[in-house]
């Protein structure tokens, strides 16, 4: 079964991931571009204790200082608007007319992964257009280097030192390119997946590796995972106060988008 392999190869990662827990960070962080290559040699020592072989330290050593990241870092703004002016900038009306149709097209992939995590299709439809569009736009950032440059960076170094090494380790496996292309912060893929979180969630569901860039398979299927991890139970409802609202709220932390995923996905689950 697709979805148990995933979860072997995320497991596998996972207890990877996890070498040296004790381990002293002691790269020293920095607020701007001055010091990120003296930065980048010591995290490099950092890394090979934390398990990282050849191939993630290549891709650290080609990564550079992501000055587009920190400003977006520095600026984000959509969080702060209002429930309905966030529904209109996100398009929730396209999302909910679109995702519907995709939900017939898929039909056999929903099912499927609604019988292996117990997630319905709307949540997930929901999530699927509002991060990428439908995998339309998936970002225009290098994903090592911007993680890279959030990890140096004091505001959250600790955070992004987990992802960091997370998308080093997907580099050593052959999940991700030094090159490959992501968000802003450095999120991959159709759904937008943080690299330690492809790690621990990351699901096969198409036997062929995972992807969560060009496989709209694993990318749901992988959401779903994360959602049942997070306390999702088949069955219940997802609007606030239900049950599965929980684990919504575990995929984004900010009310404006939870709230916005589940009266999307009620609509399209509507259909």
């Amino acid at each position: 079964m697709a979805g148990r392999n995933g979860f072997i190869i995320a497991a596998t990662l996972a207890a990877t991931l996890l070498l040296a827990p004790g381990a002293a960070l002691a790269a020293q962080c920095g607020n701007n571009a001055s010091g990120f290559e003296r930065w980048k040699q010591e995290f490099r020592e950092e890394a090979r204790a934390r398990g990282i072989g050849r191939r993630g330290l290549s891709a650290l050593d080609q990564t550079s200082y992501a000055t587009r990241t920190i400003n977006a870092d520095r600026n984000q703004k959509s969080f702060k608007l209002s429930l309905s002016q966030f529904m209109a900038k996100r398009g929730a009306n396209s999302i909910i007319r679109k995702g519907k149709s995709l939900k017939q097209q898929n039909a056999r992939l929903f099912a499927s992964i609604e019988r292996s995590y117990g997630v319905p299709a709307g949540p997930l439809i929901a999530i699927w257009g509002m991060e990428t569009g439908f995998g339309g736009f998936m970002g225009n950032s290098n994903i090592v280097s911007a993680v890279a440059t959030l990890a140096y960076d004091c505001r959250r170094s600790a955070f992004f030192t987990e992802q960091l090494l997370g998308a080093l380790h997907l580099v050593d496996r052959g999940s991700l390119q030094a090159n490959s292309i992501g968000a802003m912060h450095g999120e991959i893929g159709q759904t937008q997946f943080l690299p330690a979180n492809v790690v621990k969630y990351g699901v096969d569901a198409d036997g062929n590796g995972v992807d969560l860039i060009r496989s709209r398979a694993d990318a749901l299927a992988s959401t779903a995972n994360f959602l049942r991890a997070h306390g999702w139970r088949p069955g219940s409802g997802y609007q606030p106060g239900q049950a599965n609202y929980r684990a919504i709220q575990g995929w984004n932390a900010a009310s404006v988008y939870q709230q916005a995923i589940a009266i999307i996905g009620a609509e399209i689950d509507a259909q």
